[in-house]
C-alpha cells in the first residue's frame, strides 16, 4: 500500500482510473461500506443538497454563511475544475495534498480488506474520503452535494440530516432519472427524510406538486421560495440586489457578487434554508455578509475584463445563461466560446444559442477526453444557423487566443458550454501565470 500510494499524484491517477473496473454498486453495499469505515462524520450535522442545477452554488453560499457566523463547516462538491481537491473544502480552504493522501489511504485500507468484492466507484471513494476529512477535522456542519440523481446516490446513506435542499429542476442525465420533469424531480426528492425540513424553489407547478406529494407520503414539511419571496432585484455591474421573505423575518436585503442572474435564486435557497436552523449564531448579518462575499468560480466569472466563463451544460443553464447575457450591458460586439460533451443535448443548446441573436462570432473547439463532441460533429450542428460568423479550432489555446483577438474595446466575450470546458479554460489560464 505505501509503495503504491506514496504521493497525491498517485491517488489521483488510481481514483481517475477506477470508473474502468468498477461498477455501480447497490445503496446496501454502499451503507455497509460506510458503517465499516465507522459512519464517518455521523455526529455533523447534514445539510444535503440535490437538484440540476445551482446544487455548487448552493453549496458554496451555505458554507460562506456559516463561516460568518463562525461555524465549523465541511463542503463536498463534484465536479472539480482543475484540482480535485476542490471537491473538499473545510472552512472555506481546499484541503492539502497530505490531507486527501490521508483519507484516500484510509479508505482503501478498507477497500483491500475486502477485495475482490466489493470496490468503491469513483463518486463512491470521493465521497467517502470527504466524511473522513470531516470526521478528521470535526466539522459541526457538513454540505453535501449529490452527484447525479439523489434517491440512489450514494451520498443518500446518510439517514440523518439537519435539513434538505432541493434546487431547479430540469432535463439532464435523463438516460438515469427518467424522461420527464415529474420522474426526474421524484429522483431528486428521495434525499428528503421524515421530520426533516425541505426548501425548493416554487417555480415549475409539476415539480411543486412532486415534492408537495413525496413530503406528505413520508412527513417532512416543505418551504419554498416562491416568487414573491423575491423582489427588489437591482442588476449593477458586478453584483445584484435583492429582497428576501425570511420564514421569520420580514423582507431583508441581500448582495450577491456577480453579474448572474441566477444566482439570485441560489443565494435565495441558502440563505432561506440557514434561517430554518435553530441555531442563534445564524443571524441575519451572517446570512448577508455570507451571500455577498460568496465568490464561485465558473459561474459566470469574469475572468480577464468583459471576459465572462460560465459552466452551464444543459438547456435550462444555458437558458438561464441568455438570461444574464441579455441584462449585459455592451456597446459593441458579443463573441462566443462554445463546447460541449456528447452526452449532453448539444444540438438544442446550439439552437438556442443561434436563436438568441446575442452573438455576432461564435468560436468552436473540441473537449479534452472521451466525453468530448468531435469538432466536425460541433461544426455541423451550428452550420445550419446564420446571422453570426462561425470559426473552428482543433484546440483551446488557439481558440482562446483567436477569441481575445477579436476581442475589440466595448465588446463582451463568453466562455459555455461545459464545466468540462470551464475547468480547462482555468487551467490554461494558470498556465500562462506560470509562464509570465
Amino acid at each position: 500500500m505505501k509503495e503504491i500510494f506514496e504521493t497525491y499524484g498517485a491517488a489521483v491517477n488510481y481514483i481517475n482510473a477506477t470508473p474502468k473496473f468498477t461498477t455501480k454498486n447497490s445503496m446496501e453495499d454502499t451503507a455497509r461500506f460506510w458503517e465499516r469505515l465507522g459512519y464517518p462524520a455521523k455526529n455533523s450535522k447534514i445539510l444535503h443538497i440535490a437538484g440540476t442545477n445551482g446544487k455548487g452554488s448552493v453549496c458554496a453560499y451555505l458554507c460562506s454563511a456559516l463561516r460568518k457566523a463562525g461555524i465549523s463547516c465541511g463542503m463536498f462538491t463534484s465536479p472539480h475544475l482543475v484540482d480535485m481537491r476542490e471537491r473538499f473544502v473545510i472552512n472555506g480552504m481546499m484541503v492539502s495534498e497530505d490531507d486527501f493522501l490521508y483519507a484516500f489511504r484510509v479508505v482503501m485500507k478498507e477497500v483491500e480488506r475486502l477485495a475482490p468484492a466489493y470496490h468503491p466507484t469513483f463518486f463512491e471513494l470521493l465521497f467517502f474520503m470527504a466524511m473522513t476529512l470531516f470526521e478528521k477535522y470535526s466539522v459541526e456542519y457538513v454540505v453535501l452535494e449529490t452527484g447525479l440523481g439523489g434517491r440512489l446516490d450514494a451520498t443518500n446513506v446518510v439517514e440523518e440530516k439537519k435539513l434538505c435542499i432541493i434546487t431547479s429542476i430540469g432535463y439532464d442525465h435523463m438516460e438515469y432519472l427518467g424522461d420527464t420533469l415529474v420522474q426526474i424531480a421524484g429522483e431528486k426528492a428521495g434525499i428528503m427524510r421524515s421530520g426533516v425540513p425541505v426548501v425548493y424553489p416554487e417555480r415549475q407547478e409539476e415539480v411543486a406538486r412532486v415534492m408537495e406529494e413525496y413530503a406528505g407520503k413520508i412527513g417532512a414539511e416543505t418551504f419554498p421560495v416562491g416568487k414573491a419571496a423575491i423582489k427588489e432585484i437591482n442588476i449593477g455591474h458586478k453584483t445584484i440586489d435583492f429582497s428576501l421573505h425570511l420564514h421569520y423575518y420580514d423582507y431583508i436585503g441581500f448582495t450577491v457578487s456577480t453579474s448572474a442572474l441566477y444566482q439570485v435564486e441560489n443565494a435565495a435557497l441558502a440563505a432561506s434554508a440557514l434561517a430554518l436552523l435553530d441555531d442563534r449564531r445564524i443571524t441575519v448579518s451572517a446570512l448577508q455578509s455570507g451571500i455577498r462575499e460568496m465568490i464561485w468560480e465558473g459561474r459566470m466569472e469574469e475572468i480577464l475584463p468583459s471576459v465572462y466563463l460560465d459552466g452551464a451544460h444543459n438547456v435550462d443553464g444555458i437558458l438561464a445563461f441568455l438570461e444574464t447575457v441579455k441584462q449585459h450591458s455592451c456597446t459593441g460586439r458579443r463573441v462566443l466560446l462554445y463546447s460541449a460533451v456528447r452526452d449532453k443535448q448539444y444540438a438544442r443548446v446550439a439552437d438556442l444559442l443561434a436563436q438568441a441573436g446575442l452573438f455576432d462570432e461564435i468560436f468552436l473547439v473540441s473537449l479534452q477526453g472521451e466525453r468530448a463532441l468531435p469538432l466536425a460533429q460541433l461544426t455541423d450542428t451550428f452550420g445550419q444557423y446564420t446571422g453570426f460568423e462561425k470559426k473552428a479550432y482543433e484546440t483551446l489555446d488557439a481558440a482562446f487566443e483567436a477569441l481575445l483577438t477579436h476581442k475589440n474595446d466595448g465588446d463582451k466575450a463568453y466562455i459555455v458550454g461545459s464545466l468540462y470546458l470551464a475547468g480547462e479554460v482555468k487551467a490554461l489560464l494558470r498556465r500562462f501565470e506560470i509562464e509570465k
